[in-house]
């Protein structure tokens, strides 16, 4: 179990219950109204600009301070992210969340990430990542923020990443040889797709635009950090 100091943005653990009778044990959270998905989904409910910089930038504020204590969350979606009747975000449920050394490179499981959420290289296998997961499901999430649905519902891996392509262009040569991955040979299009992110999501802000195209890159390597992300107007 991933343990932390609570601050800011993540979820505070008010306590915790145990049942005799079924020798169980109850974490006890804060209470929070809503999550981004239902809330998102209520029949007339479209978020302004104001509001996703708001949610964003908690998201980001959360993540950074999980990354900051050496912790992937591995599992950001709609439903993890908790929203009060104040507007206040939370980031939950870390079942899937594993500490990372970027300076000793460990092997990690690439079965994480809900598959919309997921990025290319874990559907491609990767064991070796960092922070680059979180910021592509991130990304994700600032997608759907926008228009109103999820931008990449897959319904299968293989489809998923066909879906990632379509959008996101395909990777250079380069990428394949680099990072060795163990899908790579079976998964790789047949064709090679162009970028079209900007097109797809002409109707965003240029700031929000600008971070898209970062979280949303194929390369890991090209999606920065969440200090840089902090940093934009997003």
């Amino acid at each position: 179990m991933i343990l932390m100091r609570t601050q800011g943005p993540l979820i505070k653990l008010e306590g915790l219950s145990t049942s005799r009778t079924f020798c169980n044990l109850y974490l006890i959270f804060e209470y929070m109204e809503h999550d981004l998905i239902g809330l998102a989904s209520r029949p007339g409910i479209k978020f302004i600009e104001s509001q996703v910089k708001c949610y964003m930038h908690q998201l980001l504020s959360g993540l950074d301070n999980c990354h900051s204590h050496g912790v992937l969350h591995r599992d950001i979606k709609g439903s993890n992210l908790l929203i009060d009747n104040n507007g206040i975000l939370k980031i939950v449920d870390f079942g899937l969340a594993s500490f990372y050394d970027p300076h000793n490179s460990v092997s990690l499981t690439s079965r994480v990430v809900t598959l919309w959420y997921r990025p290319p290289e874990l559907l491609l296998g990767a064991s070796h990542y960092g922070v680059a997961v979180d910021l592509w499901s991130t990304g994700c999430i600032l997608g759907e923020l926008y228009s109103g649905r999820p931008i990449l519902p897959g319904k299968t891996e293989v489809e998923q990443l066909q879906k990632i392509f379509k959008l996101c262009g395909s990777p250079s040569e380069e990428y394949w040889r680099n990072l060795h991955l163990r899908h790579a040979t079976v998964m790789k299009p047949p064709q090679p797709y162009r970028r079209c992110v900007a097109e797809t999501f002409k109707e965003l802000p240029a700031p929000a635009m600008k971070l898209m195209e970062t979280f949303l890159s194929t390369d890991p390597s090209n999606r920065r950090t969440t200090s840089f992300a902090l940093k934009s107007e997003v």
